[in-house]
């Protein structure tokens, strides 16, 4: 386990006591995908109770995580767990086939995820997505530096949603973000191209300004949108 890991464990040890079920790893980092520069670890911390006073017990812990770069741990009861798969759809699914216990008692393992708004919520991302995308996009034209960070940020976010919608036409979705780039494209009929040069910068393969971003951004919106269309016709 990663020094951090461990280091983040113990602060909720310390902040939780007896109240901490379980602390999991999920995510890129749990797929052994995991890019120092451009990924966070994914954490899911489940407690017997979430009240105002478990909440304030875990303040330092969590500004503490923030300042490594990371987000704050999802926060749930073991209840919730088990009842909010459905709602959660995406997240438990990515939980279940990616997953590293770093403390506590094994609640994924044996966890039903309920699919049935499943292609709804995988649709709903990705148009709330590319909606994120245009908006911040739109301030950004003019600053190739801060366009560049916003795709290379995105492309990961894509990469997942692209993997889901994968599953949802019944194909056996790789790990892997280049993989489930290829595959997509071989799916829905995009040009990889756009989303295999961010992974190339991500991973130290090409310099970030031996892409121009106006260009990718237009390639990137259009993979996108062929996604969309195909995810959104299995409604039909």
């Amino acid at each position: 386990m990663d020094k951090v890991l461990t280091q983040l464990v113990e602060k909720l040890q310390k902040a939780y006591g007896d109240r901490l079920v379980s602390v999991v790893l999920y995510g890129s980092a749990a797929a052994g995908d995991h890019h120092p520069h451009f990924s966070d670890y994914n954490v899911l911390c489940v407690l017997s109770e979430i009240t105002s006073r478990q909440l304030a017990a875990g303040e330092d812990v969590f500004q503490w995580w923030r300042k490594q770069g990371s987000p704050a741990p999802l926060l749930l009861t073991e209840r919730e767990v088990s009842t909010s798969t459905d709602c959660f759809a995406i997240e438990f699914n990515d939980i279940k086939r990616h997953n590293q216990l770093l403390f506590g008692r094994d609640v994924i393992t044996s966890l039903v995820v309920d699919d049935s708004f499943y292609r709804a919520q995988v649709e709903h991302d990705l148009r709330a997505k590319v909606l994120r995308l245009r908006q911040k996009a739109s301030g950004m034209l003019s600053d190739a530096d801060l366009l560049r960070r916003l795709l290379l940020d995105s492309v990961s976010t894509f990469c997942v949603l692209f993997r889901h919608a994968l599953i949802l036409h019944g194909i056996d979705e790789p790990s892997k973000k280049r993989e489930v780039i290829q595959r997509a494209a071989e799916q829905f009929g995009f040009d990889p191209q756009p989303c295999n040069q961010l992974l190339d910068v991500r991973e130290e393969r090409i310099k970030p300004r031996q892409i121009e971003p106006v260009a990718v951004l237009d390639s990137f919106l259009q993979c996108i949108s062929l996604v969309i269309d195909a995810v959104d016709r299995l409604e039909k």
